[in-house]
């Protein structure tokens, strides 16, 4: 009779396996990116990202729209999302306790994926608003982007950079696409925003004919800057990236796809080797203008914390780590 039994709880396990009370290891695997504003350059780039790495029967990856790199950050910690986007700056700070997070809980979990493009601060005004400078904006009315972003965050950097208070202006906590409604309405002076270029909000403001400038970011506040995130660096938004917009100097800092050290090591492999194929290589060059910085040297760089072991795998079987 126990032998009988025994066999009776063995068939059922087996049963349990095979209708999917527990998953096969080769079952369909679901991977969540979490990205930013669909106006933003993280949500086209997510997309295209789970487009190159969703697999027929094994992975399937879709992009979700979010605040940004601080939601994100949290939601791959606490199992919300499996992956998401960030500052460099961001996801260490996370990580170690740093900038943001001196004082606060912090999110041992996270690991690193890939650095895949810088992106730039843009702050944005009207041609015609008599602002010439960040040290302008005192007194105006001016978007730092939703809590939850990167860009809220650098943003309250750049001010104090400039020697200007949040106080010192009449802030508000909207998506860049919201921002460029009201800076046609005429019912805001500036907007900040973080993101690759070109991003699609401000091209689409460009295009409406209202003339826009964008804000340099550069001398001694600049330096300020680098001086206490390390992450930033100088950067150029080159002539005519957005119509009618001149060359100008400003900060940027990495972005890089993050997951959890909860995360399938198998899992988190293939999708990095799927992602720097040849294949997908070409498809990310094609895809998008910041596809074509994705690619294998810059996945390494601006790298603040570690790389999750399926990343590193790769990484050292394609010879970029030791």
């Amino acid at each position: 009779m126990i032998k009988n039994l025994g066999r009776i709880i063995l068939a059922a396990v087996a049963t349990i396996f095979s209708i999917g009370g527990i998953p096969h290891a080769n079952a369909q695997q679901y991977l969540r990116i979490g990205t930013g504003g669909t106006a933003g350059t993280y949500y086209p780039i997510g997309k295209l990202i789970a487009a190159i790495v969703s697999q027929p029967e094994k992975i399937e990856a879709t992009a979700q729209a979010s605040n940004g790199s601080l939601g994100n950050v949290i939601a791959v910690s606490n199992g919300t999302l499996e992956t998401g986007f960030s500052q460099a700056d961001v996801a260490t700070w996370a990580k170690n306790g740093t900038g943001v997070f001196q004082g606060r809980p912090t999110l041992p979990s996270l690991r690193l994926i890939a650095n895949l493009y810088p992106e730039s601060m843009h702050v944005v005004v009207r041609k015609d608003s008599g602002i010439k400078t960040i040290a302008d904006l005192k007194g105006k009315r001016v978007a730092l982007d939703e809590p939850g972003s990167g860009t809220l965050i650098s943003a309250r950097q750049i001010l104090s950079a400039y020697d200007l208070k949040e106080t010192d202006i009449q802030p508000e906590y909207i998506k860049p696409n919201q921002a460029g409604d009201k800076l046609i309405a005429g019912s805001l002076d500036a907007f900040f925003f973080f993101g690759g270029t070109p991003a699609k909000a401000i091209v689409d403001l460009a295009t409406a004919g209202i003339g826009i400038a964008l804000l340099p970011i550069d001398g001694q506040p600049a330096e300020r800057l680098f001086a206490n995130s390390p992450f930033l660096h100088a950067d150029t938004i080159p002539a005519q990236t957005y119509k009618g917009v001149a060359a100008v100097e400003t900060v940027a800092v990495g972005a890089q796809w993050i997951t959890s050290e909860k995360i399938s090591a198998d899992l988190i492999y293939l999708v990095t080797k799927t992602l720097y194929s040849d294949a997908g290589q070409k498809a990310l060059a094609a895809g998008h203008p910041k596809g074509k910085l994705i690619t294998l040297p810059n996945a390494v760089k601006g790298v603040g914390i570690p790389f999750h072991p399926g990343a590193k795998r790769y990484f050292l079987e394609a010879g970029l780590l030791k």
